[in-house]
């Protein structure tokens, strides 16, 4: 005998399922930073527009007992709730390791073992990692698959290409470190290919020629007039087409 759910069964699994999500949004939230950071001459902050109700990006970025500064940020390969949970997987993985300032090669190499370790297919997670240092200024980056970041200074912008495999897809890998010397005014995007991977109607790729120009001409702009800016620019770029993927961006800035 065949079972038929009833329209009102239909709008019971319906609402749940919608309630389901609401919930997940809003642990998801607690993964992200609630505010942005202020430290001294250092700000940092971030805007995330997620695809659905809740996506595949993560990030944080936090003040450590040596008086330095750590953020990451990533995206996972997928959409919707299975992406999502397999971010909260890798955030669980680099809170663990996050206190200690150790090396951003270190943390991007232990989250590669134990997401590979996990065997999940088709699953992984590009992800970036910094430390600054406000004593000296300077910024420690290394990268698993994230475009970027770009480096915002008086004379311009230039994105800095970082090489590296996305952390949980191969058991091997190895990570560069790339660092900066910041000077005042200077701020450094960290975004993810949400913002560069956007399209038109055309099929036109908003890309990173786009960015670069944009933060260019924009480089004195403070951190969260910067990310509006970005955002704004992007949305009429897409001109009201449906949101693809995830967008997230974080900016570091070094003040007086």
């Amino acid at each position: 005998m065949e079972l038929k759910l009833s329209d009102v069964d239909l709008l019971t699994l319906q609402s749940r399922r919608e309630q389901e999500l609401e919930e997940a949004r809003i642990i998801q939230q607690g993964m992200f930073p609630p505010e942005s950071l202020v430290i001294g001459s250092v700000t940092m902050a971030h805007k995330v527009v997620p695809m659905t109700e809740v996506g595949g990006d993560f990030l944080d970025y936090f003040a450590l007992s040596d008086a330095t500064l750590g953020l990451y940020l990533g995206d996972v390969a997928g959409k919707g709730l299975p992406a999502a949970l397999y971010a909260a997987l890798a955030v669980g993985t680099l809170r663990g390791v996050q206190k200690t300032g150790a090396c951003p090669t270190t943390v991007l190499e232990l989250l590669n073992r134990r997401l590979a370790m996990r065997g999940i297919p088709a699953r992984y997670a590009a992800t970036q990692y910094a430390l600054y240092d406000p004593a000296t200024r300077r910024l420690h980056v290394s990268n698993g698959g994230v475009p970027g970041p770009l480096h915002l200074t008086a004379r311009g912008c230039r994105e800095l290409l970082l090489p590296g495999i996305p952390p949980g897809l191969l058991m091997e890998a190895g990570y560069e470190v790339k660092t900066l010397q910041l000077e005042t005014g200077d701020s450094v995007v960290f975004f993810t290919d949400g913002i560069t991977d956007a399209m038109n109607h055309r099929d036109e790729l908003y890309g990173i020629e786009r960015l670069v120009r944009l933060c260019e001409e924009h480089r004195g702009a403070r951190p969260a007039e910067l990310l509006e800016r970005i955002f704004s620019e992007v949305g009429e770029f897409v001109e009201g087409q449906q949101q693809r993927d995830d967008m997230t961006v974080a900016i570091l800035h070094c003040g007086e």
